[in-house]
């Protein structure tokens, strides 16, 4: 719209000032021409005065005809009688406003009467009521003021249609069959509130065109045959293993062909890797037909005598694959992502692992890399972490370019009628948030499927943004083969049982037209059933089962040297002082010229600057160590989280913000050195789901990468625990799945409350796959062999293990929280456990108690020793890494001190923290001759107080104890 100021150019009389928007009308329901919808001209004069070309010809001609030196004002009913009379007299067509209307009405609403659901019992928008301004009867004509006698009158078509193709009108009777035709047949279309004039255009014009849905007889075969392969796929393991659950895909099997066309569409147009995510449904044919896996490697996995492969089913499993894609005689890789029964937790792996190729391949407009995520209608709806994905679709350094998502829509969620199952007209209302089009579409109709799917691969190429095609189907079968559907739904399936499958109607409709011969249709089948059964004669030679098969992340080139395994060793780690030095110095600096930053912030740089110079380091200079020195070995480091650019507690500050210039930042770190590895630091949006998946999915990309994700308090993982338990606890298990995510967990007792206290360390080492009874045999290559055989850690190994790290929160500026560069150095190493090395270690005879700690209490209880004088009697021994459990080092630990009370001391309580899990490990290397005694907090149902005096009493207390040397006398083991 036209602000009065901006004035217009008049036709011949150059610019002339606009009016003053006078105040708009009531709107009546009177027709048109008695002075009625004077709002519209309104609108249509202040888009004419902004854009003479914005309206149609007829108004931009009468506008400029009226009269001289008389601004025209829409509300005096003259200049509207002058109007009608103006448009009669150049015998131009009827009232726009009325087919423009109906136009509007029909692309708006129309969705909601498109026969969408193929078996025609239920509305895909969960509503059978139909909006009264779409045409459907001639009695609803008056809606818009027209009468049965008008349906032969010529109208002039708005410029905004393309309803019309080469015609500017058209009758009446054209104009609503083209609409119907469009809007409400078997596509149905939500788009319009999209808030781009230019992205509604191109789906208007993809849609509206006459035409524009017709396929070659080529491509009609080519879809038949698709259609035989994914139903001929079900039926072949439905003969062979009828007693099997495998989530078949039967009543829409036409998303192989759907699939199948996304992929053709996007290598047309120059896309070399598409990564998908999907649920358990249809897995298996998407594997067989889409990624094309060998079918005897599918199935081998039905045969119960293999033991080998994988530790998951079948039907959670993943792929990897290069190949040709024949539509366009191009090299495409194609990744099926493992995903557990947790649904939708997958996608936001799948589009960490889509950045994070497009990242290391400089895709950064995903011309190249692309992804496709699959869902179920009731999932899609009900789980919260697809929100948190699309609310990531177009963050900077979380983007993926545009996402295509294909909802299957089975119209039902296991047993639970989608009635009961949402409170959206549609599954696929949620992704209205980010503004994607939503294609509904009736999947017994392929051709108008296909046309869909076209439209959406060119949609995400031209926009970058994602959208979504729902495909109404129906689930042939119960949620799965075993399971009895009519005990719930017994009227839909009643229906499904005398539907005719998608491919007898295809093939009875492409035989009637001439387009193939029954002879050719029973040959494809026959082609397609003779493949299946030589490899299901392959499929029982066991030799041919190799875990490789079912990769989804492959790092090739990383396990081996020149065609042989990696040594198994850990190197050192530590770097020179000169390396130390400069990236301290880099760290206290600010790399860019006229750059203001905050006076708080410079005395923080020159804390660290004077921490440099006396070769000292606290936490956030050791991080700032360690990233650095990644960086120059040209390993990408990247850091996501809620705050992780400043740092929760304010310690960390990776992003410097010029103070007086906005949205001007600085990041040090990448500013090392000249030919250094790119540095990212991001914060991300409130989400830890969605977040901590899509930085999984991102460190699978790469070995050669350093990928952590920060929670802004330790307890915050909990909103994570799914991708915790199914993807990095187990994934390497399950999948084979290799990661060398790293957790950052802040966690400590200070009196913050339940909340902001622990990050729930015995969840972790619960779910820690070492034995604590089994008694270990040591050799020169324990820790590694360990480290390899755990299913957690990350240190310089020639494998990938997630880590876990409780991070600090006061530790952050203790002044005995310092380490020294000595302990960093060239040829330092990490320190599993931090013995003793204070008077207690110099006559270890005389020690009468030692005590093992981790984390911020060893800080408590070095004070209390030295306040109660017993640094001779009491070592204090720190485990820095709890899992896998150091049995070596601490049996030396345990052998130096032979006559001493073992004491295992934690701030967290007894339910909670490491003692479950530290004590039976304990008796282990003793073989259960001396008892390890517990010091610390009482059981409590909540992590932590959140009063500061409780908090301080129940400390007080549990030190008392700790160094009560009669504490335990008479006692019974």
């Amino acid at each position: 719209r036209a602000v009065a100021a901006r004035g217009s150019r008049d036709a011949g009389n150059g610019p002339r000032p606009a009016p003053p928007r006078p105040s708009p009308p009531l709107r009546t329901s009177e027709p048109f021409l008695s002075g009625s919808n004077s709002n519209y001209v309104e609108e249509m004069y202040y888009a004419w005065l902004e854009n003479p070309k914005s309206v149609h010809k007829s108004w931009d001609l009468f506008f400029r005809n009226t009269n001289a030196g008389q601004a025209y004002d829409p509300h005096l009913p003259d200049q509207l009688e002058r109007k009608a009379s103006f448009l009669q007299s150049h015998g131009l067509a009827q009232t726009p406003s009325k087919a423009e209307k109906l136009v509007e009405d029909h692309l708006i609403r129309g969705h909601h009467v498109a026969q969408l659901d193929p078996l025609g019992i239920l509305d895909a928008d969960l509503d059978s009521f139909v909006p009264s301004d779409l045409i459907t009867t001639i009695d609803k004509l008056g809606f818009y003021g027209l009468h049965e006698s008008d349906l032969d009158k010529v109208f002039q078509l708005p410029t905004t249609t393309f309803i019309g193709g080469n015609e500017n009108s058209l009758s009446l009777r054209e104009i609503i069959k083209r609409l119907e035709n469009t809007y409400c047949q078997h596509i149905g279309l939500e788009f319009m509130f999209i808030n781009d004039v230019e992205q509604c255009q191109w789906i208007r014009q993809k849609f509206e065109t006459p035409g524009v849905m017709k396929f070659t007889n080529e491509e009609k075969r080519t879809l038949l045959a698709r259609l035989v392969r994914s139903m001929r796929f079900e039926d072949f393991l439905a003969r062979k293993w009828s007693s099997e659950k495998r989530f078949g895909l039967e009543g829409c099997e036409v998303m192989i062909p759907a699939l199948k066309t996304i992929i053709d569409k996007s290598s047309e147009m120059g896309i070399e890797y598409v990564i998908m995510g999907m649920p358990h449904r249809g897995r298996l044919n998407v594997l067989a037909n889409v990624i094309r896996k060998e079918l005897e490697q599918i199935f081998c996995q039905f045969d119960p005598k293999l033991e080998a492969g994988s530790g998951d089913v079948k039907y959670h499993l993943g792929m990897y694959h290069e190949r040709i894609n024949r539509a366009t005689n191009k090299k495409i890789t194609l990744s099926l992502m493992a995903n557990p029964s947790h649904l939708e937790a997958v996608d936001p792996v799948v589009q960490g692992k889509t950045k994070a190729e497009q990242f290391y391949r400089g895709d950064t407009a995903g011309k190249k890399v692309m992804s496709i995520l699959l869902h179920g209608d009731a999932a899609f709806a009900g789980q919260g972490v697809v929100y948190e994905t699309f609310h990531l679709s177009d963050l900077p350094s979380y983007t993926t370019n545009g996402t295509i998502h294909v909802v299957v829509n089975n119209q039902i969620g296991f047993t639970t009628d989608p009635r009961m199952a949402r409170s959206s007209p549609y599954p696929t209302d949620v992704a209205r948030v980010v503004n994607a089009p939503i294609f509904h579409v009736n999947a017994d109709d392929p051709e108008a499927v296909m046309y869909v799917c076209s439209v959406a691969a060119e949609w995400r190429n031209t926009f970058n943004k994602d959208v979504v095609v729902d495909l109404v189907c129906y689930r042939r079968r119960g949620h799965n083969e075993m399971d009895e559907p009519m005990f719930t739904q017994p009227l839909m399936y009643k229906q499904i049982h005398k539907q005719v499958p998608v491919l007898k109607k295809y093939a009875d409709k492409l035989i009637a037209d001439g387009t193939v011969t029954l002879q050719e249709f029973e040959e494809e089948i026959a082609k397609y059933d003779r493949i299946c059964e030589e490899a299901y004669t392959r499929s029982k030679d066991n030799k041919i089962l190799h875990i490789k098969h079912w990769l989804d992340s492959p790092w090739p080139g990383f396990f081996n040297v020149d065609g042989e395994p990696k040594s198994m060793s850990c190197p050192p780690t530590g770097i020179s002082e000169d390396l130390l030095t400069h990236i301290g110095n880099v760290a206290s600096s600010v790399p860019v010229k006229d750059f203001k930053i905050h006076s708080g912030l410079s005395r923080i740089l020159r804390a660290r600057l004077e921490m440099t110079k006396n070769r000292v380091v606290d936490w956030a200079l050791a991080e700032y160590m360690a990233f650095g020195s990644f960086l120059k070995e040209g390993i990408h480091v990247r850091l996501s989280g809620q705050d992780v650019e400043r740092g929760t507690f304010s310690h960390r500050h990776h992003v410097l913000h010029d103070q007086e210039v906005d949205k001007r930042t600085c990041v040090p770190m990448n500013h090392l050195w000249e030919q250094q590895a790119p540095y990212t630091v991001c914060n991300s949006s409130l989400s830890e789901y969605g977040v901590l998946g899509f930085e999984l999915g991102f460190a699978m990309a790469s070995p050669n990468a350093l990928v952590c994700w920060e929670a802004q308090f330790g307890d915050f993982h909990n909103t994570a625990q799914c991708i915790i338990d199914q993807f990095i606890s187990s994934g390497q298990a399950k999948w084979v799945r290799h990661n060398g995510i790293v957790l950052l967990l802040p966690h400590g007792m200070e009196g913050m409350g339940p909340e902001h206290s622990s990050a729930r360390p015995e969840r972790f080492l619960q779910m820690s796959n070492d034995d604590s009874d089994a008694y270990p045999e040591f050799s020169e290559q324990f820790e590694v062999s360990q480290l390899y055989e755990c299913n957690w850690i990350v240190i310089l190994l020639p494998f990938r293990k997630p880590l876990i790290v409780l991070t600090p929160k006061s530790l952050l500026r203790h002044p005995e929280a310092k380490s020294s560069f000595d302990e960093m150095v060239s040829g330092t190493t990490f320190q599993r456990v931090i013995p003793e090395n204070g008077l207690a270690a110099h006559a270890p005879h005389e020690v009468k108690r030692v005590i093992f700690c981790t984390g911020k209490v060893y800080y408590d209880l070095v004070k209390e020793r030295k306040n109660q004088d017993l640094e001779k009697q009491v070592a204090i021994t720190r485990l820095e890494q709890i899992s896998p459990f150091p049995f070596d080092l601490l049996k030396e630990e345990l052998e130096k001190y032979p006559g001493a009370d073992l004491v295992w001391c934690q701030e967290e309580h007894k339910n909670s923290g490491y003692y479950d899990y530290v004590k039976p490990r304990f008796r282990t290397i003793v073989n259960h001759t001396r008892p390890i005694w517990y010091v610390g907090r009482e059981p409590a149902a909540a992590a932590a107080t959140g009063n500061k005096n409780t908090h301080l009493v129940s400390l007080r207390r549990f030190l008392d104890t700790a160094f009560n040397l009669e504490a335990f006398e008479g006692k019974t083991f």
